[in-house]
């Protein structure tokens, strides 16, 4: 027993618990997603999804399967029109205690011509080893005119 003891304590003394970077993460998350919705303001709708999707990216497609990969959304949306008037906010994000994982959760906007649609969305966000955020999933519904204002 007096043997066990101190290695025991030795063992116990070198099992750290990781930080939990999940805080730090979220907000970092936060801050990518709205740095996309304002890059779509800028240069398009599909330019921004584009800049910040992952190479592993899922794209759900109502009525169709799913796009897999940013190659191939690259081109399913080679033809496709950038001025798309969308804009979208998180309200929500949360992160996973290592900091790799995440998503946001939020509305969005979409103006027309005649009228102007809302909708949820939802992005689950990978860290790369370069440190960048990158979509991995990412869909979204309609919805009525949201409670709050845009």
């Amino acid at each position: 027993m007096k043997i066990l003891f101190p290695f025991v304590l030795l063992l116990t003394a070198c099992v750290q618990t990781p930080p939990d970077l999940s805080e730090s993460a979220r907000l970092e998350i936060i801050r990518a997603d709205s740095t996309m919705s304002a890059m779509a303001g800028k240069e398009g709708f599909y330019q921004a999804l584009l800049s910040f999707a992952h190479d592993s990216l899922i794209k759900p497609d109502e009525g169709r399967l799913p796009i897999l990969g940013k190659e191939a959304l690259k081109k399913e949306w080679a033809s496709a029109s950038g001025s798309k008037e969308i804009s979208w906010k998180p309200f929500r994000a949360e992160a996973s205690r290592s900091g790799e994982l995440g998503y946001t959760f939020g509305i969005w906007k979409l103006v027309t011509p005649d009228t102007s649609y809302y909708g949820n969305y939802f992005t689950a966000w990978k860290k790369g080893v370069d440190g960048s955020w990158k979509w991995v999933v990412d869909g979204g519904n309609n919805t009525p005119v949201p409670q709050w204002a845009f």
